[in-house]
C-alpha cells in the first residue's frame, strides 16, 4: 500500500517569491511521509533555474534551524533527497497542512532560496481505542432512545486516512451515531433500540469497530459488554455543556482549571455521581487530572502555547445505575514571552580585503521568536559606532553590509554585535558576536621618520665600515611589509654611486665601499629606496647625506722661504736694522680643515735665540733687539710649522740669515769671490758668440732647450716638495681663507733663470725685504741691487755687464746680498 503511495505523489512547484541578496526564491514540495532514504523530492536545480556546476562551485548547502535533518542536497545530480525516514505524525500530530521549511544558500555570488516540503500522510496507521474492553452497566430501566457514550478512536492520520466511522457488531438492542465535535474529533454513542430485560439478558457482548478512508483501509476494534442493572431510571445531568477555561503556558502542575457538576435525580445510591474523562487521546491523561468525585479539574503536566494553544476533551458524569451525561472542557493557553529571539548566521564571510567596496555584504542571518503576538515581534540592531549596517528585505532575514571605508591599518578586526529583542513585556534578548578579520591589502607604502637623514663618517675609514642604519616601516603586515632597501643609481663626482657606498637590502645598513678622503670629496648624498614584499610593489625614497670629517692627516706644508736640495736662501738683514726689523715671513698651509689646519710657528733653534723671534700667528721672522757688530754674520734659523690638529703635524723650515753691510763681508763668510764668477760669466759669453757664428743653425734649437730647462728648473726650484700633494700660487697669490693661515695679504714674485750665467737676472720681492739666494754650484759671485721693476724690495743675480752698468750710477746704493 505504501507503495503506490509514494509511487503517486507529485511534485509541486510556486513562483519565486523575491530577490534576497542577488536570488531569493521560494519553492515548495509536497512528498508523501515514509519515503526511503535516498528518494528524490526534487530537482532542485532546475526548479532554481541553477546549472549543476553552479551548484558544485557555489557550494550550495542547507541552512535550516529544526528538522534539517530529514532533507540533503545532491549537488553532483542537483536533487533534493530524503536523508531520514519521515513520519508526518511525529513531525506534525494534528496540525494540517504538515510542512517544515529550511534555506538552500549558495557563494560567489551570494544566492538564497526558501524551501517548503509538504509532508503528504500515508494511512499508515490504524485507528485504535484506549481501552481492548469497554465495560457498561445498564439498568433494565433505561428506555428506548437512552444513548451511552463508547467514546472514540484515535488515529494519527489526517483527511481522508483518519478516522471515518463507527461499525457495531449485528444484535437486537442496540445502534451506534456517530457525532464529531468542532475540532473534527469523531466519538460515537450507542444508542438503545429496544428494552432490555434483565432475567432474559443478564449480559450482552458487542465489538466496535472504528474504520478509516484510507487505501487499504484500516480499523481498530474494542470489545464491549454490557451488563444488564436493575432500574435506574434519571441519569445525571451537567450543569453546562461546554466548560471553558483559560491558563498561562508553562503554568505549574496543580494549578486549577475548572469544576464539572452534574446532578442525579435518583436518590441514595442511584444518585451519586462519578466523573472521569472520556473521548480523550493519551496526551490528555498526562496533561489533565480530574476528580472522580468532585469533578475538580488540574494540570498534572506541562502546558506549551507554542506546540499547543488549546486543549479539548470530554467529561462523562455516570451515576451507580450506569446512566450518564457528558460535557466539553475546552482550555485555552496564554501565551507567555518565554521564547527569547534565536539568531542563525546562514553565512559569514571571514576575513574579508580591507578594500572591499561600500554595501559588501558580509553576513546574512534569521531571526526567530517561537512566542505569538508582541512577544514574537522582534527588533534586530547592531552596535553603535561601528562601520556596518543592517538591511532586510524578507521578514525575519537580515544582511550586515559595510557601511563605511574599511582600513586594516586603523582597525584590524571587529567584534560586531547583532541584538535581536522581542516586544514582550519583559523583553527578552539574545545577541551574536561576530569576529571578523580584515585581509591585508598593499595600499601602504615604507614610510621613513625623515625625507633627510644626515650622518658623519671621518676620513680615512675603513671600507666595509658601517656607516647608518635606515629604518622604514610599513604599516601593512606580513609579506606586505616586508622592506627591501636598494641604492638609488646616480652617479657621484663623476662616479657611480655604488662605488663609494652600498646598502644591505634586509637591514637597510649604509656600508662604506671605500676609503674617504676630506681633501678630495666634503660630502656624499645618496637616495636610497624602500620597497616593500607586496602586488605591486611600493616604495619610498630617502636621501641620506654622509658628511666627511676631516682627519689631521697632512702636514703643513711650506710655501715660501722655497726649501730646495741644492740653493740656499739667505735673507739679509743689515747691523743698522732697528728692533722689529721684519726679516723674513714663513708661509704655509695645511690642506686640512679647521683646527686641523690652524697653523702654529715657533722658533725651534738659531744661532743666537736672542736676536729674532717668530710670530706664532703669521710667521714673521722679526729682530728682537738692536743688531750689533758683535753679531754674527753667518746666522742659522730653524722654524717649526705645526698644526693643531690630534695628534699634531708638523713641517721644519731651515732659513739662512746674513748680518753684514756690504757684499764682500756676506761672500767672504760664504766662501765666494766676486773676480771668479765674473771670469766665468765673461768666458761663458766669448764662447756663445764663437758658438753662434759657426753653427748658427743650431741656435734656434738651443734657445728651445734653454726655454725646456728654464721651465724644468723654475718647477723645480719654486714647486719642489716632499709632499704628495703641492698646491700652486700663482704670482700675487693672496690667502683669505677661512683656515687663517694666511691671514693677510701678501705678494710673491719669483723670476729666475735656467742659469747664473746667463744674462736674464733672477729676483725674488717679499714685502721690500731683502733676500739671498746662495747656489753652491756657483763659480761666480754675483752683487744685488734694488731693481726699480720690483715693488719696494729686490734681490737680483746678473751677469758682469750689469754689475759693471749699476755700479756708477747705483754704487753708492747699499748692498742687499751676495752670491
Amino acid at each position: 500500500m505504501r507503495t503506490s503511495v509514494e509511487g503517486s505523489w507529485k511534485v509541486l512547484f510556486v513562483m519565486t517569491i523575491c530577490a534576497f541578496t542577488n536570488v531569493l526564491a521560494q519553492i515548495r514540495y509536497s512528498v508523501p511521509e515514509e519515503l526511503k532514504k535516498g528518494s528524490v523530492i526534487g530537482n532542485i536545480a532546475h526548479d532554481l533555474g541553477l546549472d549543476v556546476k553552479r551548484m558544485r562551485t557555489g557550494r550550495a548547502r542547507i541552512v535550516s534551524e529544526e528538522n534539517g535533518e530529514y532533507t540533503e542536497l545532491n549537488t553532483d545530480k542537483g536533487t533534493l533527497v530524503v536523508k531520514e525516514r519521515i513520519d508526518r505524525e511525529q513531525l506534525c500530530a494534528e496540525i494540517t497542512p504538515c510542512s517544515f521549511t529550511f534555506e538552500i544558500i549558495l557563494d560567489n555570488p551570494m544566492e538564497l532560496h526558501h524551501i517548503t516540503v509538504e509532508i503528504l500522510d500515508v494511512n499508515d496507521h490504524a485507528p485504535t481505542f484506549l481501552k481492548d474492553e469497554m465495560n457498561l452497566e445498564i439498568s433494565e430501566s433505561a428506555t428506548t432512545g437512552a444513548r451511552f457514550l463508547l467514546g472514540s478512536a484515535d488515529d494519527p492520520d489526517v483527511g481522508v486516512n483518519a478516522l471515518q466511522k463507527y461499525i457495531l457488531s449485528s444484535n437486537d438492542f442496540f445502534i451506534v451515531n456517530q457525532h464529531a465535535r468542532p475540532g473534527g474529533l469523531k466519538y460515537v454513542e450507542m444508542v438503545l433500540q429496544k428494552p432490555l430485560d434483565r432475567e432474559q439478558h443478564p449480559r450482552l457482548a458487542f465489538t466496535l469497530t472504528a474504520v478509516d478512508g484510507g487505501t487499504p483501509q484500516r480499523s481498530g476494534n474494542v470489545k464491549i459488554e454490557v451488563t444488564v442493572l436493575d432500574v435506574n431510571d434519571n441519569a445525571p445531568v451537567f450543569n453546562q455543556t461546554v466548560y471553558r477555561a483559560t491558563i498561562a503556558e508553562n503554568s505549574p502542575r496543580g494549578t486549577y482549571i475548572t469544576t464539572v457538576k452534574a446532578s442525579d435525580a435518583d436518590s441514595e445510591t442511584n444518585g451519586l455521581v462519578s466523573y472521569s474523562l472520556a473521548n480523550i487521546k493519551s496526551t490528555i491523561v498526562d496533561i489533565f487530572k480530574l476528580d472522580e468525585k468532585t469533578g475538580v479539574v488540574t494540570l498534572s503536566g506541562m502546558v506549551d502555547y507554542e506546540k499547543t494553544r488549546q486543549f479539548e476533551f470530554d467529561i462523562e458524569a455516570k451515576d451507580q445505575g450506569g446512566l450518564g451525561d457528558s460535557a466539553k472542557v475546552t482550555v485555552e493557553l496564554i501565551d507567555v514571552n518565554d521564547n527569547a529571539p534565536t539568531i542563525s548566521v546562514m553565512s559569514f564571510s571571514n576575513p574579508v580585503n580591507e578594500n572591499v567596496s561600500l554595501g559588501t555584504t558580509i553576513a546574512v542571518f534569521s531571526i526567530r521568536d517561537l512566542d505569538a503576538g508582541d512577544n514574537g515581534l522582534v527588533i534586530c540592531t547592531v552596535n553603535p559606532h561601528i562601520t556596518f549596517k543592517l538591511q532586510s528585505s524578507l521578514r525575519n532575514y537580515y544582511t550586515l553590509a559595510t557601511d563605511a571605508v574599511l582600513d586594516r591599518e586603523s582597525v584590524a578586526e571587529y567584534n560586531i554585535t547583532i541584538t535581536a529583542t522581542d516586544s514582550g513585556s519583559p523583553g527578552l534578548s539574545n545577541k551574536v558576536i561576530l569576529n571578523l578579520k580584515l585581509s591585508n591589502v598593499n595600499d601602504n607604502p615604507p614610510r621613513f621618520l625623515k625625507n633627510v637623514y644626515t650622518t658623519n663618517v671621518i676620513e680615512n675609514n675603513s671600507p666595509g665600515l658601517s656607516i647608518f642604519t635606515l629604518s622604514a616601516h610599513d604599516a601593512d603586515s606580513n609579506q606586505n611589509a616586508r622592506i627591501s632597501y636598494f641604492l638609488e643609481d646616480k652617479t657621484v663626482a663623476g662616479s657611480p654611486v655604488a662605488s663609494y657606498v652600498s646598502v644591505n637590502a634586509d637591514s637597510g645598513v649604509v656600508y662604506a665601499v671605500r676609503s674617504f678622503d676630506y681633501e678630495q670629496m666634503k660630502n656624499v648624498r645618496i637616495s636610497v629606496r624602500a620597497q616593500d614584499g607586496g602586488s605591486p610593489r611600493l616604495s619610498t625614497n630617502v636621501i641620506l647625506d654622509i658628511i666627511i670629517q676631516d682627519q689631521n692627516d697632512n702636514a703643513p706644508q711650506v710655501l715660501y722661504p722655497v726649501q730646495t736640495g741644492g740653493s740656499l736662501v739667505a735673507e739679509i738683514v743689515p747691523r743698522s736694522a732697528d728692533v722689529g726689523y721684519l726679516v723674513t715671513k714663513v708661509v704655509a698651509v695645511d690642506v686640512d680643515s679647521g683646527q686641523n689646519a690652524w697653523l702654529s710657528y715657533k722658533l725651534q733653534k738659531a744661532t743666537d735665540r736672542a736676536l729674532f723671534e717668530v710670530g706664532p700667528q703669521n710667521g714673521e721672522i722679526r729682530t728682537v733687539r738692536q743688531v750689533t757688530d758683535k753679531d754674527a754674520v753667518k746666522q742659522k734659523l730653524t722654524v717649526v710649522v705645526e698644526d693643531n690638529g690630534q695628534p699634531s703635524r708638523s713641517a721644519v723650515v731651515y732659513i739662512n740669515v746674513a748680518v753684514a753691510d756690504s757684499f764682500p763681508e756676506v761672500l767672504s763668510e760664504f766662501n765666494f769671490t766676486h773676480e771668479k764668477q765674473y771670469n766665468d760669466n765673461l768666458t761663458f759669453y766669448l764662447v756663445l758668440a764663437l758658438a753662434a757664428v759657426s753653427f748658427l743653425f743650431i741656435t734656434c734649437l738651443l734657445v728651445i732647450i734653454s726655454v725646456k730647462i728654464y721651465r724644468w728648473r723654475q718647477s723645480r726650484i719654486c714647486y719642489q716638495s716632499s709632499l704628495p700633494v703641492i698646491p700652486y700660487y700663482p704670482p700675487g697669490y693672496a690667502d683669505t681663507g677661512v683656515t687663517g693661515t694666511l691671514p693677510h695679504m701678501y705678494n710673491y714674485d719669483v723670476c729666475m733663470t735656467t742659469d747664473s750665467r746667463k744674462s736674464t737676472c733672477k729676483y725674488s720681492t717679499l714685502s721690500g725685504q731683502n733676500v739671498l739666494v746662495v747656489d753652491p754650484s756657483f763659480t761666480e759671485t754675483t752683487h744685488f741691487w734694488k731693481s726699480s721693476g720690483c715693488n719696494k724690495g729686490w734681490s737680483a743675480v746678473c751677469g758682469p755687464e750689469q754689475r759693471q752698468r749699476h755700479s756708477g750710477s747705483e754704487g753708492e746704493d747699499r748692498p742687499r746680498g751676495a752670491l
